[in-house]
């Protein structure tokens, strides 16, 4: 395990050599990280690991990359996407078009989940989601639109438990163990990189979907986020975050309306 003066040292010489900022990071979530990655490429000393950082640009990028990768799955928490289904789309709906960001997509599961959703509600051709990462191996992934086949049972009863009623395979192509999914889903998609960290706000939203991003991050930096989401959203637009997330302590109590129980929140002003 590395020691706290270590990850400190590393947060220091990454922002100094590279201009990124890991210390608004929860140092927990990042301390966890960083040794696996530490252990998982062979390390043995912290000095030659932050010594490979500093002179190998590559494998800095490979270890930002391991630190910022979330895990991620198509209708994670399954009741989450049916409450988007039977409330949210219905109201998104009435717009003559939708724009919605997907904050921090990862590989890109969630983002081809939406897309299924408004599919199924007839809301696609009028739709447009904006997905994007920090990290750029992922969203190469994303882009692509291509997941391990072996998933596709699991993913396939979330959706039914998200209140699907289609036949799941219909949207994507198997072959050699991948599945690819329907070129149709992945038009209205627009990948980017953007930092939330350090980024600005660059649309109008009618939604926003940023879940189970800001628990890896300090109090400052979630209050800083949600105040990026605020500007970015439309009045009477809708945030939403990951289970153990929350707007409560970063923004005006009157300014948003949370749906009964769910981590959603609907912009009032």
């Amino acid at each position: 395990m590395i020691e706290d003066i270590e990850l400190e040292m590393l947060i220091n010489e990454v922002y100094e050599y590279y201009g990124f900022d890991f210390g608004s990071y929860s140092r927990a979530s990042l301390k966890r990280r960083v040794n696996r990655i530490f252990h998982l490429d062979g390390f043995t000393h912290f000095h030659e690991f932050l010594s490979k950082v500093r002179s190998d640009p590559e494998y800095y990028k490979r270890m930002v990359d391991e630190i910022t990768v979330n895990v991620t799955e198509m209708f994670r928490d399954p009741a989450f996407y049916n409450v988007l289904r039977t409330q949210i789309l219905p109201l998104l709906g009435t717009k003559p078009f939708i724009r919605l960001w997907h904050a921090g997509c990862s590989t890109g599961e969630e983002v081809y989940s939406m897309a299924i959703m408004l599919k199924e509600a007839g809301l696609l051709h009028k739709s447009l989601i904006y997905a994007t990462d920090i990290n750029a191996t992922v969203l190469e992934t994303a882009k692509k639109g291509i997941f391990p086949l072996r998933m596709m049972k699991e993913y396939s009863q979330n959706y039914r438990d998200a209140g699907g009623q289609e036949d799941f395979s219909s949207y994507y192509t198997a072959n050699y163990g991948i599945a690819k999914f329907n070129g149709d889903l992945g038009a209205k998609m627009v990948f980017s990189q953007h930092n939330l960290v350090s980024d600005n706000s660059f649309n109008e939203f009618d939604m926003i979907l940023c879940r189970n991003v800001l628990i890896y991050f300090d109090a400052d930096l979630q209050k800083r986020v949600i105040n990026l989401f605020d500007e970015s959203l439309a009045v009477l637009g809708f945030l939403a975050l990951g289970t153990k997330e929350t707007i409560k302590y970063s923004i005006a109590s009157n300014k948003y309306k949370q749906l009964d129980k769910d981590k959603i929140w609907r912009k009032l002003k």
